[in-house]
């Protein structure tokens, strides 16, 4: 990768990889370290990629930097938002429409979760809080009384409810997601890949859902490092990653020092 930059592919999730995790996800924001770090690669770096659940223009947004680059400032980069279902670049995104059963999925979950026995969070009430990303539901129990309690409680009902709508689950860190099927961060990775002949790739992750992104960088056969950014919340990752860093901060770290390396090779 530093011996031949021009071939090296950057790729990191968002929530907790680039952006602290934050009681409401409204709130997340990019570290500007890490910002910093990634307008130095995309130009020393055959490309840099976000791959996120998130929508592509919402990690733009909050990617933004008062005093500094911001995420829009890398150059070059594209976001894969919505696991791959939606792509950021040149300031355009490009999404197909999203399946019917979502219109269902947003009607439903308040009943769904009322029935639950559940509070739905107000503007700074505790309780469960559901994230419309459009073309996907996301269900966070971080800021109910008891958060683990409330995701056992909603994990079969969601389940069920995916299932009857078309839709699939993808499970993280006190959020369960309801979204579209036939994509995830391995294959929208798996295609980046390929699309721009990578030579060697990176990737840093932080939660379940990038697990599949793991595993593509294996599958690549391409000279890899896959990097964990760690929290007490989820360990697993941290056992499959090649690199371990702690947090967001420690991801800004490790690729400034890349940067770094590559500009002095």
């Amino acid at each position: 990768m530093i011996a031949d930059p021009g071939g090296a592919v950057i790729g990191v999730d968002f929530d907790g990889t680039l952006s602290p995790i934050v009681p409401d996800p409204a709130d997340a924001r990019v570290d500007p370290r890490a910002a910093a770090a990634l307008a130095r690669l995309g130009g020393l770096v055959g490309a840099v990629v976000i791959v996120t659940g998130r929508p592509a223009a919402t990690a733009i947004a909050y990617g933004e930097v008062a005093g500094g680059p911001g995420l829009a400032d890398v150059p070059g980069l594209v976001v894969l938002g919505q696991y791959g279902l939606e792509r950021w670049e040149d300031g355009r995104v490009t999404s197909p429409p999203p399946p019917p059963g979502v219109a269902r999925v947003r009607a439903e979950l308040p009943i769904l979760i009322a029935s639950l026995g559940l509070p739905l969070t107000g503007d700074g009430d505790s309780g469960v809080g559901i994230e419309d990303k459009g073309r996907a539901l996301a269900v966070h129990t971080r800021r109910a009384a008891d958060p683990e309690g409330a995701l056992r409680v909603l994990r079969e009902p969601l389940a069920k409810l995916a299932a009857e709508t078309g839709l699939t689950v993808e499970p993280g860190r006190l959020v369960i997601e309801i979204r579209p099927t036939g994509m995830d961060k391995g294959r929208a990775l798996d295609a980046f890949l390929a699309e721009r002949g990578a030579r060697s790739v990176l990737f840093a992750g932080d939660d379940l859902g990038d697990l599949a992104a793991f595993e593509a960088v294996r599958r690549s056969g391409l000279p890899g490092v896959t990097v964990c950014s760690a929290s007490a919340e989820v360990t697993g990752l941290a056992a499959l990653a090649d690199v371990v860093v702690e947090g967001p901060a420690g991801v800004a770290a490790l690729l400034s020092a890349l940067a770094g390396a590559v500009e002095g090779r």
